[in-house]
């Protein structure tokens, strides 16, 4: 027993008993031990000092706060690549431009795209050849003046020049932009409407590797608040969930939005569950990166609560005084959760309806 409580419990015998003689003998007077079962008798003053209360069940909800920001939709992001080697004649965007789909955003000069419309033009005058041989044996052939054998292989050089201009073409098509207006510069384009979220190049620098990124384009019509779960909070927030946005960038304004992604992994490195928060974003004043605080209305985790002065230490243990029977109490080992100042949440070790005492247990902490 503490040794607060030892001279909580001497006063009380000195003031309310009076009693002269040993610890041992007020205690005694006070309640008494019968393996395990703590009796306070009727002229125990004691009774006075002991407050007995009925737990309930924790059913309401609870507001978990979480620090969070704003991020593109990992699925709306676009690297722009060449998909030639070359050089950059031009460079049409700056860096956090917004850009619509189709726009330009850098013409290259490249050797490589001249002899791709060279090869298509060569298949294209073959195919023009091929086509005109074809219709020549067909017309020798109809006059009786030629073998069958002379228009199978004029059709075959036709069918053969047909598929050479089939592949250059789709080269061509391949090409990101080229093709517009026969340009035999090389057009990067904008996938999709966003801005420039990230620039590599300049005008005049020789591009060559094919797996380098040039520039991103990130559109941010819809982004994620996305936001971090500790690890105790991992399991309470599902699908669904409400949640009201606050952002530091915009003091004094609340937006609301649901839970539409929970991780199925924990960050190894934040140790942190994240969350995120879609919020339509037309109007573009929502910035990734931008810091927001998160609010989640999440279910009870279960348990009871009781107040903190219910609460008994025992070494490494957490203890209550549960009432059986009238001013007859038994010790039981508990499982604590969440906690306040003033209250704690038992997990486990004591269910709702159950009387514990929850003022003056100390005196019996013994």
């Amino acid at each position: 027993m503490p040794l607060k409580g030892h001279l909580t419990l001497a006063a009380i015998c000195l003031a309310l008993a009076g009693c002269q003689g040993p610890k041992k003998s007020a205690d005694a007077a006070m309640f008494s031990d019968n393996q395990g079962l703590l009796t306070v008798p009727p002229a125990s003053p004691l009774r006075s000092h002991l407050v007995v209360q009925t737990v309930g069940a924790d059913g309401a909800a609870r507001m978990i706060d979480l620090p969070a920001s704003v991020e593109a939709d990992p699925a709306r992001v676009t690297n722009i690549l060449t998909p030639l080697s070359g050089r950059v004649a031009a460079l049409k965007v700056a860096l956090g431009q917004r850009v619509k789909r189709g726009q330009v955003l850098a013409i290259i000069a490249s050797g490589d795209l001249a002899q791709a419309y060279d090869d298509d033009d060569k298949a294209r005058d073959s195919l023009d050849l091929a086509g005109k041989a074809l219709e020549r044996a067909r017309g020798v052939r109809e006059a009786g003046g030629a073998a069958n054998k002379d228009l199978e292989a004029a059709q075959s050089a036709y069918n053969q020049a047909l598929a050479e201009q089939t592949r250059t073409r789709a080269r061509l098509l391949s090409l990101n932009g080229a093709g517009a207006g026969r340009t035999r510069e090389l057009l990067l384009t904008a996938p999709q409407s966003g801005v420039v979220t990230t620039l590599s190049i300049a005008s005049g620098v020789q591009v060559s590797d094919p797996t380098a990124v040039l520039m991103i384009v990130t559109n941010v019509d819809r982004v994620f608040v996305t936001a971090n779960v500790a690890e105790s909070e991992i399991g309470r927030i599902g699908l669904g969930a409400a949640a009201d946005i606050a952002l530091t960038a915009f003091p004094g304004q609340i937006l609301h939005g649901r839970v539409d992604e929970v991780n199925a992994v924990v960050e190894p490195d934040t140790r942190r569950q994240r969350v995120r928060i879609s919020l339509p974003n037309e109007d573009g004043r929502l910035l990734p990166n931008m810091y927001a605080n998160v609010r989640i209305t999440a279910p009870s985790a279960g348990g009871v609560f009781v107040p903190q002065s219910a609460l008994l230490m025992n070494n490494d243990s957490t203890s209550v005084l549960v009432e059986v029977r009238p001013w007859v109490f038994q010790r039981r080992a508990v499982q604590v959760g969440d906690e306040t100042e003033t209250a704690a949440r038992v997990l486990s070790g004591l269910a709702a309806g159950e009387r514990v005492v929850v003022k003056g247990g100390v005196l019996l902490n013994d």
